[in-house]
């Protein structure tokens, strides 16, 4: 409750823009390191996926087995 008390009494421009920016002045290189590295997972996930998806479509399409194989 103290925050709201201590916020209730500024500017609107100290709330919605001063603060903010602060905020991105001093956490923004960890804000960005965590950005990076989380769109770097998830494209690595995404090709992975993609990647195990084509492989599976080709021994789909081009690894039918021979008759042989299939009587085992």
């Amino acid at each position: 409750m103290a925050v709201q008390e201590i916020l209730a009494g500024l500017p609107w421009w100290v709330k919605w823009i001063a603060i903010p920016a602060l905020v991105l002045l001093v956490f923004g290189g960890f804000i960005t390191s965590v950005l990076t590295f989380v769109i770097g997972l998830l494209f690595k996930v995404l090709l992975f996926v993609a990647l195990v998806a084509g492989l599976i479509y080709a021994v789909r399409k081009f690894g039918t087995p021979s008759k042989s194989d299939r009587d085992w």
